[in-house]
Parts: structure tokens; C-alpha cells; sequence
């Protein structure tokens, strides 16, 4: 017997949804099979090796990176007691409110030959020229791996603290009793129950990595992110664009597909002590400094110095960073955000109910697909949406000057509905993630209370379900508002002409060696990313008192 499938008002707009988010994506895999073996056989024998090259070191720098740095972090103030423990589980995350071209921008001006850094040292031994001294270069693969370390540890951090509270106290408490020191219960029971948690954050690391644009382009490292911006803008190669596109999305795939495999077997239990609370180890002496360094470090880097550096060039050059334009750059940016996570709320919350209503494999596959944007990097977005919308546009085109003899010129393609879509494709899964958990929490119960008193789905939906999770509604917003903010690669693609946002301000400053001017768009767009950083370090620490008060 087949099963008969329902369509109604939910699961169309679920499936259109998923088919809208899901083209882009298909468009660039089907730039696989169209013949441009000309082009592409340029790039194969001249740029692409070098890609290959560079954004497997770049990955396996970041990778190996954020796993010492995150993984550790997290067992020190989770499962050790030093001073400044409690205030280094929130600090920890801060770094994450900062966009890794951005300290791109802050270290170079730093740690140039014309910065403070190397004229105080010439001015302390006497030293004349570039010649008289070594001093290592930032802008390099080494200072842009380093770079993105600082930015995407919080990834593994957050994830593995996480699994690290909710491991069960008895078998750690095993452990201590079979006379085990701290550094071996890490090693033999927390790190193999983490691995989930591991393997989660290092995969959006590396996405994350993979997508990152201002770092490697300024530091001039080639990836393959540089490489469709160069193709299409430098050599007008659209298809070329795409398909290097397409190369680059196989890594992405590969990346998820290695996450699945690597716990194909894997089974993690955890006992019903899950909420007692576990005594710390006391760290004393150099093991306490040892550890506070070791927390202290990428706070420090991450965050603190260059906010200070930020905050600094920005008071000294408040006449020329706060001007007219600086208030034009921002309200673009404002405008876009705001619309894009309203419209990320609204969408999200649909599919959310709409799955509740009918949860079909048909209905999950459609979510998952609507969900798949957040994997793929945003300059491949932005070459999904931008040829097909320029093919479509020249296509109405042509009919109307056949027809009626008028001109459309473009209609969607460099407006911002294009952009807002591409933002759409790439952070729905985020504020679709937050509605979910936040709708899931209902019992079903009231649906069919609220039902018995003659409201249909979508009155229970507005009028029951959404004030109670407003809260989650919130958060999907605020998140997605910020991650908008600060995308740099999709919006210097497809943003219209002359509509530049914070982002592309810094960027273009960035890239006219004009730093100090691009300070204060800069410290704005790290303002703005402490909001999601500050609330979810205050859900983590209300999550963690209410499993101790459990």
C-alpha cells in the first residue's frame, strides 16, 4: 500500500521554501556539466592547485587550531578551579562577537612596519631599515590561520563546554577513584564522550574557514573564496565562477559527510547522575598560572586587543569615522538586517508549524533542504542567485522589447531583494534552528485544547503559540539580525550598485590602506556582534544553575 501524502497550505509553502533555498545550491552543482573546457582548463593548469593547496592548509591549520584551543579551554573552566575561572567560561566566548577580517585589519595596522609595534622596537635598539632586523609578516598563511583560530575556537568551545556540564559525574568520579590526575580522566573518559560535541564544532570551523573572504584576500592568501571573486569580476568568467563554486561546495560536502561517518557506530550514553554536580579539581601554583595564561591568551587576542586598538584609532579620528557616510553605511545595513530577520522569523516559524502539524518524511526532507544554506559559504550563494537572476531578467527583457518595445532592464538581479534573498539562503537554518527548539517545548495538548475551542492552525498559531514562545521568536531575530551585519563575501557580490553596508565599508577602507577610517565601522560591527555572544553566555550559565538546582 502507498502511502497517500497530503498537500495543503503548510506543506506547499514548506516545499516552495525548500525549492527556493535549495536552487541556488542546485544551480551551482549543475555548473558541473556545462561545457566551458577552455576556460576552466586555464584554471585547472595555472590558479586551481594553488587553491586546492591553500584551503587544505588553511583547514588543516584552523582544524588543528581550534581543537587544542577550544577543547582545552573548555576542560579548564569547566573541570578545574583556578583564579578567574568563573569569569573565563563567559570571556571565553567574546571572541566570537569579532569577524576574523577585522582583526585582519586591526593586527596589520599593529604589527606593519609602520606600526607601534616595529617603531618602538626600532626605536629601542637603534634599528634603521627593514634590513637591520627580522620580524615575522602577519599578512600570510600563518597569520591568517592564527587569525581565524582566535575567531572560531568559541565554535568548539562552546560546544564541547557544553557536553563537558552534561557528562555523567559517575564515570569521571570512576576515574578519580581508579587514582587518575586530571590531565588522564581528560584523556581517557571526558575527551572520548565529547567527541560529538568535537566533531560538531570543528565542522563549523572549517565551513566557517572555507567561507571566510576578507582575511585570505587581504593577507593574500588564494582560496577558493578569492578565486570565484576574482573570475568574476576580474576575467567577467561567470560559468568558470560557478563551477569553482561547485568545487568548493564538494569540500563543504565532504566536511559534513566526514562528521556523519565519523560517528556511524558511536554510541554515547550518559547515566542519571547527569545533574549532580561534580567537585573540580583545585589547580594551585603554576598549574593556576599555567591555566589562567592559557585562558587569559585567546581573550586577549580574540577581543580585548583589538577592541582596544579599534577603540583607540576611532577616538583619534572621530571627525573623519563618524561622518555623513558612516550614518548611510549603517542605516544600509540596519534596513537589510531588519528585513531580513523579520522575513527569516516569519518563514522559519512556518516551517516549524508546519512540520508540527503534518511531520511526514516528506515534510522533514523539505526542512532539512530550507536548512542546508547555513553549510554552503556566501560567495557561492551569491553566484547561485546572481546568473540565474541575470538569465531571467535578460530573458523578460527580451520578450518585452520584442512585444511592446520596452525596456525592463533589471529587475532583480543587484536589487535588494536579490540580497536579502541570498542572506535569507544562508542564515535561514540559523533563526529556523532557534523557533524550532523554542516551539517544541509546547506540549501538543494546547494544540488540541485551542482546537476544542474552535480555532483552526493558523489561529493557534498566532493567537496561542506565538506569545508563548516570543522569547524564542527573539532570539531567531536577534541572531539572524547580527549574522547579517557582519556577511561579507555575499554582500560584496550581490549587493546593489552603490549600496554598501558596514561590512563592505570596512572591507574597501581596508583594502585603500585607509585603517584608521575604518575603525569606527569596524568597532560597530563588533558592538553588534557582542549581543548573541552576551545572551548566549547568559543562557548557558541559567542552564547550568538550573541542572545544579535539579
Amino acid at each position: 500500500m502507498f502511502r497517500v501524502f497530503r498537500f495543503n497550505a503548510w506543506t506547499v509553502f514548506v516545499m516552495v521554501v525548500a525549492l527556493l533555498i535549495a536552487s541556488p545550491v542546485l544551480f551551482v552543482l549543475s555548473s558541473i556539466f556545462t561545457n566551458s573546457s577552455e576556460v576552466w582548463g586555464h584554471l585547472a593548469a595555472t590558479v586551481l592547485p594553488g587553491y586546492l593547496k591553500n584551503s587544505l592548509i588553511l583547514m588543516l591549520g584552523v582544524g588543528l587550531g581550534v581543537f587544542i584551543v577550544g577543547v582545552g579551554t573548555a576542560w579548564l573552566v569547566t573541570m578545574c578551579r583556578f583564579p578567574g575561572s568563573g569569569w573565563f567560561e563567559f570571556l571565553l566566548l567574546l571572541p566570537l562577537a569579532a569577524p576574523a577580517y577585522i582583526l585582519a585589519y586591526v593586527y596589520t595596522e599593529w604589527l606593519e612596519f609602520y606600526g607601534p609595534v616595529q617603531s618602538s622596537l626600532r626605536a629601542i635598539f637603534g634599528w634603521t631599515a627593514v634590513g637591520d632586523y627580522w620580524f615575522p609578516s602577519i599578512r600570510s598563511m600563518v597569520g591568517a590561520i592564527l587569525l581565524l583560530i582566535l575567531t572560531l575556537y568559541p565554535y568548539v568551545y562552546l560546544l564541547v563546554r557544553v557536553s563537558f556540564l552534561e557528562q555523567a559525574t559517575c564515570m569521571l568520579e570512576a576515574s578519580r577513584s581508579l587514582g587518575c590526575n586530571p590531565w588522564r580522566s581528560f584523556l581517557t573518559v571526558a575527551l572520548p564522550l565529547a567527541r560529538p560535541a568535537i566533531m560538531a564544532g570543528l565542522a563549523l570551523a572549517l565551513m566557517e574557514t572555507l567561507n571566510d573572504f576578507g582575511t585570505v584576500q587581504y593577507f593574500g592568501v588564494d582560496t577558493f573564496t578569492t578565486g570565484i571573486y576574482r573570475t568574476w569580476f576580474g576575467m567577467g568568467e561567470r560559468v568558470a565562477a560557478a563551477q569553482l563554486a561547485a568545487v568548493l561546495m564538494l569540500f563543504i560536502l565532504a566536511l559534513i559527510l566526514l562528521e556523519i561517518w565519523s560517528r556511524r557506530q558511536a554510541k554515547y550514553y550518559q547515566a542519571n547522575s547527569r545533574f549532580k554536580q561534580l567537585n573540580p579539581f583545585q589547580l594551585k601554583g603554576i598549574r593556576a598560572g599555567l591555566a589562567f595564561v592559557a585562558c587569559f591568551i585567546p581573550v586577549f587576542l580574540g577581543l580585548l586587543l583589538p577592541g582596544i586598538l579599534l577603540f583607540e584609532m576611532t577616538l583619534e579620528n572621530l571627525g573623519t569615522v563618524f561622518d555623513r557616510r558612516f550614518f548611510e553605511f549603517a542605516g544600509n545595513s540596519l534596513l537589510v538586517a531588519t528585513i531580513t530577520g523579520v522575513l527569516a522569523i516569519v518563514i522559519a516559524l512556518i516551517m516549524a508549524y508546519g512540520v508540527r502539524l503534518q511531520p511526514s518524511l516528506e515534510m522533514r526532507f523539505s526542512v532539512q533542504i530550507a536548512a542546508m544554506g547555513y553549510a554552503i559559504p556566501g560567495s557561492v550563494i551569491a553566484v547561485g542567485i546572481l546568473i540565474p537572476l541575470g538569465r531571467f531578467d535578460n530573458a523578460i527583457d527580451s520578450f518585452m522589447r520584442a512585444t511592446f518595445g520596452i525596456s525592463t532592464g533589471l529587475l532583480f538581479s543587484g536589487t535588494i531583494t536579490a540580497l536579502i534573498f541570498a542572506y535569507l539562503v544562508r542564515f535561514l537554518a540559523v533563526s529556523f534552528g532557534a523557533v524550532n527548539s523554542s516551539l517544541s517545548k509546547i506540549k501538543p495538548s494546547l494544540d488540541d485544547a485551542a482546537r476544542s475551542l474552535g480555532h483552526n492552525p493558523s489561529s493557534t498559531l498566532v493567537k496561542v503559540h506565538a506569545p508563548i514562545m516570543w522569547g524564542g521568536l527573539l532570539t531567531a531575530g536577534m541572531l539572524t539580525f547580527v549574522d547579517v551585519m557582519k556577511e561579507l563575501p555575499a554582500t560584496l557580490v550581490v549587493r546593489p550598485f552603490n549600496f554598501d553596508t558596514l561590512a563592505v565599508r570596512v572591507y574597501n577602507l581596508a583594502a585603500d590602506e585607509r585603517l584608521a577610517e575604518a575603525a569606527g565601522p569596524a568597532l560597530a560591527l563588533v558592538a553588534v556582534g557582542m549581543i548573541p555572544v552576551l545572551f548566549m553566555s547568559w543562557k548557558i550559565a541559567q542552564s547550568r544553575q538550573n541542572s545544579v538546582d535539579l
